[in-house]
């Protein structure tokens, strides 16, 4: 199932908070020196360091505990490294990718061999490679084109093989098939003639579960019965974005549900494959429930997590209790554990907080429990002047509690207790999907803005997910509407809290938070001072008119949630709800970006926005790039759109803003439009095509 909203990843918090109420912040962060006195004072993080390629990022361990692997530049570009799990000083690079670098990888359970998504210009048409570490060799397990491949299952009882969904003989639906890993030849395991939504296979690669998507926006719950699917159960649409499988156990025995069906918060609960029986592991009145740890060998759920304000972790088995109570001692933020050897004797432990990028640590369960910092993912970030995230429950207008996070600059809280001292600039910054969160942790972009002197305040409107499915429901209908009027609420909570002033708010944000920014600047043009859009549609109509064709499981969602392209009164409501049809309300500064590859957002989308602005001679600038789809993944585009991104905020809010200097080589940076509107731009355009030119 695909969502409109950006990448984000998922945490494992193992230190709880205390949560703020009635909209006081409150913070774990460690007491720290006081602030100076003024922004001069602060040293100004470059952008290289914040945004540019983190030194290493993704570090798992093989399951076999041989090989420690991570993501680290090569020539510039990301790409996956192996070297002995006893000798990092052997590392060499496994893949040589030089486009937008590679981020998603895993490794297979048959000895040196790991496997990696890749798609072209982001696309999102993402083919499996499986690379054999000891031959060198590198194998396009999918190789068709247009083509989403779909990992269904890895499994150590058949290391030589792994399950994919390949869309290749109909796009909108995945046939299953079983791969061998060193041929890539494929044999077909079920075509896909039922519409078939997600596949659930157990530990020796039979399919043993699915679901399929219903008109109404529901969802039919399948089990296998012989050679064929018959419906065991269902999912009412209400439930649709908040219940589903959660895995399988290796002996088959238990399912797994995440389950909001007569409730509101998601619970988890294991299901007995052989009665039916259904018992209750795990719920909180307050969220849904998170991630999940499952023992490597037998696949049954030890711990689960729940986040509200801070995410904290309820454990079921008492074998990794005094575990997970070691890593929670590294300190006061959030240690996730990104692989487990299939013995279980060693983890690949990341630990960040919200003023700390992510540290890596090998973690020993022998001999008591040895942890062993490995590096740092952004070295050149230690030291500099990060600040705390201060988790906040916000009312909106009609009484639902907004929880959000606000950051302030250094010099705005000299001690460190979450309450500014005095009025700064400050960025509204919007979350996407909808159906996502924000939540507490490292954000690059919220120390770039508070170190431009900006104070950042992030909220989950409704229509955000995990705080259970009437606030999330709560979001149906309300695009441009009571989402938008939660965003409004929130500002003006600042502005009475004395964090900001009403003439100096920015809007900010991706994917939906894009629709949100050209939603400020359009349904409530005097709310905000200007507007960053990252990958935001403009026109509802046509953003659903052009979904991937395999969306077609999740369409109905969407059209339910939003409205039908297809009849008239969901055609009135999508056309009175799209920023397009408000550009003569535009009177702020607006800067947009965009991915000409987009799948999701396409670039037309952004087109539309412009030219209407361009022939009613409203100014907009428009950054584009050739290479790029839902988001900047290559740094070069990243840096390049953030540092166009900081000179236009300094003009409107009147923080600093690093020159934008040499911050455009290697990037593939357009400007059809505007560039005057940004300091500066238009010199290092002009430099950055001489360069080219050479």
């Amino acid at each position: 199932m695909s969502r409109l909203l950006l990448a984000s990843a998922i945490t494992l918090a193992l230190a709880a908070c205390n949560g703020g109420q009635s909209g006081d912040a409150t913070s774990t962060a460690e007491a720290t020196p006081a602030a100076p006195a003024s922004l001069d004072e602060i040293e100004l993080i470059p952008r290289e360091a914040l945004f540019g390629n983190p030194e290493r990022a993704n570090v798992q361990l093989s399951p076999d505990g041989r090989y420690l692997s991570w993501v680290a530049p090569l020539d510039g570009t990301m790409n996956v490294w192996t070297a002995p799990a006893d000798d990092l000083s052997a590392a060499k690079a496994a893949t040589r990718d030089t486009a937008r670098g590679i981020r998603s990888y895993f490794w297979s359970y048959q000895p040196d061999t790991l496997l990696y998504l890749r798609d072209t210009g982001g696309d999102e048409d993402f083919h499996l490679y499986a690379v054999n570490l000891a031959t060198g060799e590198s194998r396009d397990l999918t190789p068709f084109e247009k083509t989403t491949a779909q990992v269904l299952g890895v499994s150590d009882r058949h290391p030589g093989t792994i399950l994919v969904g390949m869309n290749d003989r109909d796009p909108k639906w995945h046939d299953v098939y079983r791969v061998d890993l060193a041929s890539g030849e494929r044999t077909l395991v079920e075509r896909n003639d039922q519409e078939i939504s997600g596949y659930i296979a157990d530990a020796d690669f039979a399919l043993r579960y699915a679901s399929r998507a219903r008109p109404d926006g529901g969802e039919d719950l399948l089990r296998r019965t012989g050679d064929a699917w018959e419906k065991y159960d269902e999912i009412p649409f209400e439930d649709g974005l908040t219940t589903g499988f959660a895995g399988l156990s290796k002996d088959g025995g238990t399912l797994y549900m995440r389950d909001s069906r007569e409730r509101n918060t998601v619970a988890l609960f294991a299901v007995d494959t052989a009665t039916g029986a259904k018992s209750l592991l795990h719920e909180d009145a307050r969220a849904d429930i998170g991630d999940s740890l499952a023992d490597p060998k037998t696949g049954k759920v030890q711990a689960v997590s729940v986040n509200y304000l801070r995410e904290a972790w309820t454990v079921f088995d008492d074998g990794i209790k005094a575990d997970l109570d070691r890593l929670a001692a590294i300190g006061p933020g959030e240690a996730s554990i990104n692989t487990r050897t299939l013995d279980d004797r060693t983890w690949i432990v990341a630990y960040s907080a919200a003023e700390s990028p992510v540290e890596y640590y090998r973690y020993d369960r022998g001999d008591g429990g040895k942890l062993t910092r490995m590096f740092s993912g952004r070295p050149a970030l230690e030291g500099k002047p990060l600040v705390p995230m201060w988790p906040l429950e916000l009312q909106s207008r009609d009484g639902k509690t907004l929880v959000s996070y606000l950051t302030l600059p250094p010099h705005a809280d000299a001690d460190r207790d979450g309450k500014a001292d005095a009025p700064v600039p400050m960025v509204l910054l919007v979350h996407g999907g909808p159906w996502a969160r924000d939540a507490y942790g490292y954000s690059s972009y919220d120390q770039w803005l508070a170190n431009r002197g900006y104070a950042v305040l992030s909220v989950n409107f409704r229509g955000s997910t995990g705080f259970g499915k009437d606030f999330t429901n709560a979001g149906d209908g309300e695009w441009a509407g009571k989402m938008h009027d939660d965003l409004i609420d929130a500002v003006e909570w600042a502005v009475k809290q004395g964090v900001t002033t009403q003439d100096k708010v920015a809007i900010m944000g991706g994917s939906y938070g894009g629709y949100a920014t050209l939603v400020g600047l359009t349904f409530t043009p005097d709310a905000f001072a200007c507007g960053v859009d990252i990958v935001g549609p403009a026109n509802l109509n046509t953003l659903l008119s052009t979904v991937p064709p395999y969306w077609a499981s999740f369409y109905q969602q969407l059209v339910r949630r939003m409205g039908d392209p297809q009849t008239e009164e969901g055609k009135a409501w999508l056309t009175e709800r799209s920023p397009l049809s408000r550009v003569d309300a535009i009177s702020k500064p607006l800067l947009i970006g965009q991915g000409a590859n987009d799948p999701r957002v396409k670039q037309d989308e952004s087109d539309q926005i412009v030219n209407a602005m361009t022939a009613k001679n409203i100014p907009v600038t428009y950054v584009l790039f050739p290479d790029e789809g839902h988001g900047f993944a290559r740094p070069e585009n990243n840096k390049a759109f953030n540092a166009v991104a900081e000179g236009f905020l300094s003009q409107c809010l009147g923080g600093r803003a690093q020159p934008i200097g040499e911050e455009f080589a290697g990037s593939s940076i357009t400007v059809p439009t505007g560039a005057d509107g940004v300091p500066g731009l238009v010199e290092a355009l002009e430099s950055h095509t001489q360069e080219v030119r050479k």
